[in-house]
C-alpha cells in the first residue's frame, strides 16, 4: 500500500489534538478538527491562532506565510458524520477515558468511510483496549505524539496483533510526511518508548527529594551537569504540571504515595502547580 493519505480528521481539540491538526495542515494536508460543541471549537480557533504565532517565531519558513496557509487548510466541525466523511485517516485525541474513547470509536466506525484508517493518540491505553470498538481492527493502531510536536517531533507507532502491516507502513509514511520522526514499536507496550524511559526517571528523582536526600535544585543540577541534558527532572515536572504528577503518584505504591504527600504539602496546597501557574519547583516569569 503506497502513501495514500490526503484528508485527515483529528478528533479532539485540546492542547495536543490542536497541535496534531495544525502540524498536519502545516505540512500540506487538508484537516478537519472535530470537537463536541461550538464552545470547544471556539477555544480551538484561539489555539490555532496561537499556534500560528508560535510557528512564525519558532519554525523556519513559517514567517513566510506558511502558518497562514496552514490555517487555510484547517476546518472545524462539531458534526462527526460531516467531519469524517472524506477522511483517509482519523487521529483520535479525545479525553483519556476508556469509556469515552470506546463510545467515540463505536460512533466513528459507523460514520467514517470503509477505507479510513483510525489511529489513537492515547498515552495510557493500549490500542488492543479499543480495537474491538473500531469496527476495523486491521485498520487501527496507535500514533502517539509528544507535546510541542513541531519541536519534539517523535511519532511512536504501535499496532496490535490484528493491525494490517500495510496499514502500519502507511502510517509510518504519513508520520514522515508531516515532519515527524517515526518510532516504530514491534509490539504493544504501555507508555511506549518515551514514557517507559521518562516515568521511572521522574519517579527516582521524586524519591530522592521526598526521602530527604537532596533538594530539587541539587538533583536537577547533578543531572544536567553530568549528562548535558537541558532540563532536570524537576524542571520536567513543572512542565508536565504538579497536579498531574500528584494524581499519578497518589495512585501508585507506597514510595509513590510518599512523593504525593510531599507534593501536596509543599506545592499543591500552596497553589504552586508548575509552569502554568508561574511557580512549581521553580518560579517562572509571566508570558
Amino acid at each position: 500500500m503506497g502513501h495514500r493519505i490526503r484528508n485527515v480528521t483529528v478528533l479532539g481539540t485540546g492542547v495536543l489534538g490542536s497541535q496534531i491538526a495544525f502540524q498536519t495542515a502545516y505540512r500540506g494536508f487538508d484537516v478537519v478538527s472535530y470537537d463536541i460543541s461550538d464552545d470547544a471549537l471556539q477555544q480551538a480557533r484561539q489555539r490555532f491562532d496561537a499556534l500560528a504565532e508560535t510557528y512564525r517565531s519558532e519554525v523556519s519558513g513559517a514567517a513566510d506565510g506558511e502558518a497562514e496557509a496552514a490555517l487555510g487548510r484547517l476546518s472545524l466541525s462539531c458534526d462527526l458524520v460531516e467531519a469524517v466523511k472524506h477522511a483517509d485517516l482519523v487521529i483520535e485525541a479525545v479525553p483519556e477515558d476508556l469509556q469515552i474513547k470506546r463510545d467515540t470509536y463505536s460512533a466513528l466506525s459507523e460514520a467514517a468511510p470503509a477505507a479510513a484508517i483510525f489511529a489513537t493518540n492515547s498515552s495510557t491505553l493500549l490500542p488492543s483496549d479499543l480495537a474491538d470498538f473500531t469496527g476495523r481492527p486491521e485498520k487501527f493502531l496507535a500514533l502517539h505524539f509528544a507535546n510541542r510536536v513541531w519541536a519534539h517531533n517523535t511519532a511512536e507507532i504501535m499496532g496490535t496483533a490484528a493491525t494490517d502491516p500495510a496499514v502500519y507502513d502507511t502510517v509510518v509514511d504519513f508520520a514522515s510526511a508531516i515532519g515527524m520522526v517515526p518510532i516504530p514499536l514491534k509490539k504493544e507496550k504501555a507508555g511506549y518508548l518515551l514514557n517507559s524511559l521518562l516515568v521511572p526517571f521522574l519517579n527516582a528523582a521524586g524519591m530522592l527529594v521526598a526521602d530527604g536526600y537532596a533538594d530539587p535544585e541539587m538533583v536537577d543540577k547533578t543531572w544536567k551537569i553530568a549528562t548535558g541534558s537541558p532540563l532536570g527532572p524537576f524542571q520536567i515536572y513543572d512542565v508536565v504540571g504538579l497536579t498531574t504528577a500528584y494524581n499519578i503518584s497518589r495512585a501508585g505504591n507506597a514510595d509513590a504515595q510518599r512523593f504525593a504527600a510531599y507534593l501536596k504539602e509543599n506545592y499543591i496546597d500552596k497553589g504552586k502547580l508548575g509552569v502554568a501557574t508561574g511557580e512549581g519547583f521553580y518560579k517562572y516569569p509571566a508570558d
